[in-house]
């Protein structure tokens, strides 16, 4: 029975020792939070249900307004959308356009330097005719004749 009582005490003594640990832990918790409070008291004086009322009013006006304004947006949105549509085809029209005149000069500048090469051979051609024409006249082989002049007529 010596060792029954001496388990017992024992237990008992853990018991009581934390139940004090947490009693003297809740005390110093409390002396805490009346420490704080008496240090820092509130500075805005607690919330009333009628400033909550007035505050969710204004917020819903507000919220009302926000939601005309996205809607508006979203008008203006849509109309963007389409002159961007609008503006992407005319670009693609014009980019076509752009590509078929430059497509079209490129063969005009062919036809160009084709005629260009022409004239030149004409031009050579003619130069060099020219000179035959001066050396054949330059040096005649017969006497040249005299042309006669014809009377004039009356008609």
């Amino acid at each position: 029975m010596k060792i029954n009582v001496r388990l017992i005490l024992r237990r008992t003594a853990v018991t009581m020792a934390v139940v004090g640990s947490l009693v003297l832990g809740a005390a110093t918790i409390r002396a805490a939070g009346q420490w704080t409070a008496t240090e820092a008291p509130l500075a805005a004086p607690p919330v009333t249900v009628e400033s909550l009322t007035a505050q969710l009013a204004t917020e819903r006006g507000r919220s009302s307004d926000l939601a005309t304004r996205l809607q508006a947006m979203d008008g203006q949105t849509a109309e963007l959308q389409a002159a961007l549509g609008t503006a992407n085809a005319q670009i693609q029209a014009d980019t076509a356009t752009a590509k078929d005149l430059t497509d079209r000069i490129a063969a005009a500048k062919k036809k160009l330097a084709a005629l260009n090469r022409q004239i030149a051979a004409t031009a050579r051609q003619a130069a060099a005719a020219r000179t035959v024409v001066v050396r054949r006249v330059a040096t005649p082989a017969a006497p040249v004749a005299q042309p006669t002049e014809e009377p004039e007529h009356d008609d």
